[in-house]
């Protein structure tokens, strides 16, 4: 007899393969190491509170990272992290199948550069290769992780997953991240810094993405998170879509539109997506990503960063830069800052 969702989640198999996703890249973290003194043991625990439905998710721990821009990000204690990949481990298999194949975030070979392979392909194609004007409404939805409705999140689920024992333990996790006020629960908010609510997040937009694509007929669309990019030849019919989309989002998920974020430019100008200034030949790191690394090698040169620590950025950002056309760049930022 096959597995109920709920079965699968709490199965000793997922549990373990939940564990060593949840410690990939973490395992000398002092939480980590404390979990696996007793791994068998932890590991049962989980199991029989799920399966009981006594699980608990502790409180998170919160804090502000300003890295440049000031952000609220949530820790879950070790253990939920596990539960989260547990969810997603199942879920996911579900939902991933529905999403359009244009949504470029937090996906199976998915990702930035592809989401830029994408800008790239459908700009050549709207532009006819560059030989005539190409307009595009680049947007960017207001406070999206804050703005989530547990509500409608769970009426979306409920379309796909009617499992009763499922949802109560989603509602435990979303319970966990909303604040309370005169006794009474937000009913909205998904914390930054947990799996499942990337996870959530790519499930709420999803019936955004359908809207543009099969009510809409849009043809030219690319989503990455909460930014999104529709290419046109028509400056009009950018204007008369993104009036709908307002409408969508407004009645249907409660979400709006950035109103300074949010508008249809020539494509000639540049438009900001992914991280980087993409044009039509080329594409420039943005100024914020280049002020970010000139800020860690600052504190590297006064020593507030270690040299192996610093060496493990310059390589990351080093391989996200190669996208770009930043040779001229990371050259004059080598010299003069005398770098390795």
């Amino acid at each position: 007899m096959k597995q109920g969702f709920y079965e699968q989640i709490y199965s000793k198999k997922n549990l373990v393969l939940a564990w060593r996703n949840a410690r990939k890249g973490k395992t000398q973290k002092h939480y980590v190491l404390e979990f696996e003194k007793n791994l068998i043991q932890n590991i049962n625990s989980l199991h029989h509170e799920l399966k009981n439905q006594t699980y608990q998710p502790k409180p998170m721990q919160v804090f502000i990272l300003r890295d440049p821009k000031t952000r609220k990000i949530s820790k879950s204690d070790f253990r939920d992290r596990i539960v989260h990949h547990t969810i997603c481990n199942i879920i996911e298999l579900v939902f991933d199948k529905t999403f359009i194949y244009d949504n470029c975030a937090n996906r199976k070979n998915k990702g930035s550069l592809f989401a830029l392979r994408r800008f790239d392909e459908f700009s050549r194609k709207v532009s006819k290769n560059n030989s005539r004007k190409c307009f595009i409404l680049k947007a960017d939805i207001k406070h999206y992780f804050q703005e989530i409705n547990h509500e409608i999140l769970l009426g979306i689920i409920k379309r796909r997953i009617n499992d009763e024992k499922v949802l109560s333990l989603m509602q435990k996790i979303f319970q966990n991240t909303t604040a309370e006020r005169d006794g009474f629960f937000d009913n909205k908010g998904m914390p930054l810094g947990n799996l499942t609510s990337q996870f959530f997040a790519n499930v709420y937009l999803n019936e955004l993405d359908q809207f543009v694509k099969h009510i809409l007929k849009i043809k030219y669309y690319i989503r990455y998170v909460d930014d999104f990019v529709i290419f046109d030849k028509s400056k009009k019919q950018l204007k008369m879509w993104k009036i709908k989309i307002e409408e969508f989002l407004e009645e249907k998920l409660k979400l709006n539109l950035h109103p300074d974020k949010s508008r249809i430019i020539l494509f000639d100008r540049g438009v900001d997506f992914v991280g980087f200034r993409n044009f039509y030949y080329f594409m420039l790191l943005r100024s914020r990503n280049i002020k970010n690394i000139e800020r860690k090698i600052k504190l590297f040169k006064e020593s507030k960063i270690s040299k192996e620590k610093f060496s493990e950025i310059w390589q990351g950002w080093n391989a996200y830069a190669n996208w770009a056309n930043s040779f001229n760049l990371k050259k004059r930022m080598l010299k003069q800052n005398k770098l390795f």
